[in-house]
This record gives structure tokens, sequence and C-alpha cells, in this order.
């Protein structure tokens, strides 16, 4: 049986979302969302492909207004708070981003650092010091001469993220970071923010489309179906057999990964069917 969900939204949490119907011109993506992103903790937002998943992203991020509802930053309407200061609290990875023709690493690295500029003003030491801070944390120092044309997708990755965290901000969107990586570098990333999030206590918010490394790196999760969420809580409340069936369509076991010890789902599929269901109803 799919979790229940508690709908009261944290009036502590410092990015959430009131009854947010969402879309595109005439086309109704996603109704009724009430979210509330738990301070200093990774949430993941997962569901099947089209549910509405980087829509809601993009509402957190101020990318899309709602038809109705409203996302609050610190308790005010983000879409009445000055993008210089939006840009000081909330960071944001986008799905595809894309960088200049040719810039080095450093130089996009230091895009980060655009919120606090003026015009006039000087490249400051601060500046220089958070520019630094981000290429040690996401091991792109050594590549900060070289172009990101250059670089492989998960060393290109990491610039991305170097340049979110030089922006000094304690609130982190992603859209589906690891998009196009290998296992290896999901881990890599995944590793990445989850250290983030340790040091600094960045509250971290992203789209994932792999439920078992949702389930292994985040405290929360938010389980979306047809523009609706149908679950929420930690990964060990959410993550069932019948969660997987009801949002993903799909059969399977969960198991407890022996690594982890979080959810680990493993699919029945068509060929296995007979088997695995036996096995389950057996349990």
């Amino acid at each position: 049986m799919t979790p229940s969900l508690n709908r009261t939204v944290s009036p502590m949490a410092a990015l959430r979302a009131d009854s947010l119907t969402l879309g595109y011109g005439d086309r109704t993506v996603a109704s009724g969302l009430t979210v509330s992103l738990p301070e200093g903790r990774v949430t993941a937002i997962v569901g099947a492909n089209a549910c509405g998943k980087s829509t809601l992203l993009r509402a957190l991020a101020r990318l899309l207004r709602p038809t109705d509802g409203q996302v609050l930053l610190d308790g005010r309407d983000i879409h009445a708070v000055p993008t210089r200061q939006l840009a000081r609290r909330l960071g944001l990875l986008p799905q595809s981003p894309l960088a200049p023709e040719g810039i080095a690493v450093g130089d996009l690295v230091a895009r980060g650092r655009h919120p606090y500029q003026r015009m006039l003003s000087r490249w400051s030491a601060a500046d220089e010091a958070a520019v630094a801070a981000a290429l040690d944390a996401t091991d792109t120092a050594g590549l900060a001469d070289r172009s990101v044309d250059e670089l492989s997708g998960g060393q290109r990755q990491r610039v991305w993220i170097a340049m979110a965290l030089a922006q000094e901000t304690d609130l982190l969107l992603l859209d589906e970071p690891t998009t196009f990586l290998d296992v290896s570098h999901q881990v890599d990333v995944l590793d990445l923010l989850a250290d983030l999030n340790r040091s600094r206590g960045t509250t971290i918010a992203m789209v994932l489309h792999d439920l078992n490394l949702a389930a292994r790196y985040a405290d929360h999760l938010i389980a979306l179906r047809e523009g609706r969420i149908v679950a929420e809580g930690a990964p060990s409340d959410v993550v069932t057999g019948d969660l997987v069936r009801d949002v993903f369509g799909m059969e399977a076991r969960v198991i407890e990964d022996p690594v982890s010890g979080t959810p680990l789902v493993v699919p029945i599929g068509r060929h296995h069917r007979s088997a695995g269901l036996a096995e389950v109803a057996v349990r």
C-alpha cells in the first residue's frame, strides 16, 4: 500500500510550495503539489517519465511561474525576491547546461560569483577563495586552465557543480545531475553531493531517474505520478513493491541493499514473472 501523505507544510522550511498548479500554456502538467524541502537534508524527486518531476523543480527554482499556488523562500513568495538576492540563496544546475564555446574551467566556475559582483566592483579575495574552494571540493582544481569542451561527461558535471558551489548558496537544486553518465560517474557525482551536504549542511533537492540511487543517497523522497504527489518521506517508508507498481507500473521485489541498508528495487520483468511473483507471494 502506498504510504499515506502528510500534507502539512513545515513553516520552518526555507523552500516550500503550497498547492501548486503548473503547466505550459493551456496544458496543465501538475496540480495540488504541496512540498517542503527538509533543511540540511538531501531530497530526491522520483517518478516515471513525464510525471512532472522537472516541472516541479523548475517551479521551485523560479524558472516557471505557477498558475495557482505559490513557492515560498524564507516565507516570501519567490517571485517577489530580487534576482541577485535569490541567486545568493539558491543555486541551480539545469538538466543540460551549456558553456560558452572555448571557456576555461576556472572562468566558468568564476561565473558562480556573479551574484556578488556589482558594476565597477573588483574581483575580491573572497571571490578568489570561493572559486578555489569550489574547485578543491569537486576535485577539479587541476582542470582550471583546460577548456570545458575537452572534458569528459563526468568531469564536466563536476565543473558545473563547482560553479554552483562558488555561488555559496545554502540551497541547491539539480535537474537529473547524473543523466548521460556511466554508473561509475553517477556514483562519483552523488558522493560529491553527499559530501557537500554533510560538510556544509547544504539543502539539496534533485530529480533522479534511478530509484535505487535515490533511495541510497536521499534522506527524503518525493514520488510523483501523473503530476501528483503519491508518496513522500524517508526512503525506507516510501520505497515498497506497491509504490513501484503504482508509480512505475512495474512488478518488483524490494529488498535491503547489502551495502547501504536502504531499499533496493529488483525488477521482475516478463521473462521472470512467474518465479518472481511466486517468491514475493511466499514472503
